[in-house]
């Protein structure tokens, strides 16, 4: 089984294909139900020696199936945002110490030492459930930054706090709770890097991404909204500075399949449907097609494009069928 160390310490396409091949070899064995998948498929895994030729795991079945190839039981379970009448995704995960070396080795990659900045987050819809992976990172970033913290709806409070907090910020916000304060007081923040992550959770309508910056720019007299790009499925994230790009950390991949075939890829700068390669997710799968829409770009770089709308789906989801 590949060690945490090959993973965090992938410097090249040669060593992330060593390492993402033999995490497939494994997972193709022990993660029951990517075994089942791969077998109604009809792929042998020996077969399989590029990683453009590994069959993704639909990202459904989190939903569904006990997604899990860890020793003993799982440490948590991770669950996704669900609104009324739709079942969450659950991701157990076997080792909380990945998972928080993924988060904070992604973190440092971008952004440089958590020491070195305050991170006030306004999560209300995450804080208000259990088994959230984002106010899990979110609470470990605080505590390795040493300052800044959680707020609800207490705005007056989280702009007080950060008015009187000399360090670089980090506000970190779901988007529909950033609209509300920049709506209720339009704050002219310094020295903070806005964040938004999360979307409008059936709170508000969704804007275009563009429009959405534009509205949060001007309120909180900022140049450029960056944001982040994760979910419970995922021990990785990645960030966009503001520029629309995303960009992952070194032991993650993205890769465009069509919409009209799971088993087809795209070359870059085409629009499609967006896989990832997430080798931090030794202990569940780590290659996920997702319901995302995108297009990646030469140099690793992708840009969200929507969802996947399900009338433009005619591959084959066996296992979620």
């Amino acid at each position: 089984m590949t060690c945490y160390d090959n993973i965090f310490r992938i410097d090249s396409d040669e060593a992330f294909e060593r390492e993402a091949l033999a995490v497939f070899r494994h997972q193709a064995v022990h993660c029951a139900p990517y075994a089942e998948y791969l077998r109604l498929v009809g792929i042998e895994p020996r077969s399989v020696t590029r990683i453009e030729d590994i069959p993704m795991l639909p990202i459904e079945l989190f939903k569904s199936h006990d997604i899990y190839c860890g020793e003993g039981e799982p440490q948590i379970v991770f669950t996704s945002s669900a609104t009324t009448g739709m079942t969450p995704s659950r991701h157990p995960v076997a080792d909380l110490a990945l998972y928080e070396r993924a988060f904070i080795e992604g973190f440092r990659k971008f952004y440089g030492e958590p020491k070195d900045w305050s991170i006030y987050a306004l999560l209300p819809s995450y804080l208000e459930r259990q088994g959230s992976s984002l106010v899990y990172m979110a609470e470990r970033l605080i505590a390795e930054c040493g300052s800044g913290g959680f707020y609800l709806d207490n705005y007056k409070q989280l702009l007080d706090d950060m008015a009187a907090d000399t360090k670089p910020k980090i506000l970190l916000g779901v988007t529909y709770a950033l609209l509300d304060l920049a709506e209720q007081y339009a704050p002219k923040l310094h020295d903070t890097i806005v964040m938004e992550t999360g979307g409008m959770k059936g709170r508000r309508k969704e804007l275009p991404k563009a429009e959405l910056h534009k509205v949060l720019c001007e309120a909180f007299g900022v140049e450029k909204i960056d944001s982040e790009y994760g979910m419970a499925e995922l021990m990785s994230q990645g960030y966009s500075s503001g520029d629309g790009l995303f960009r992952v950390p070194q032991w993650v991949r993205i890769l465009i399949r069509d919409v009209n075939n799971p088993f087809a890829r795209l070359k870059c700068g085409r629009r499609g449907a967006i896989d990832i390669i997430d080798l931090a997710n030794l202990h569940s799968c780590a290659f996920l097609a997702t319901q995302d829409m995108g297009i990646r770009y030469d140099d690793g770089s992708f840009r969200l494009e929507g969802r996947v709308q399900a009338s433009d789906i005619r591959g084959c989801n066996l296992l979620v069928q």
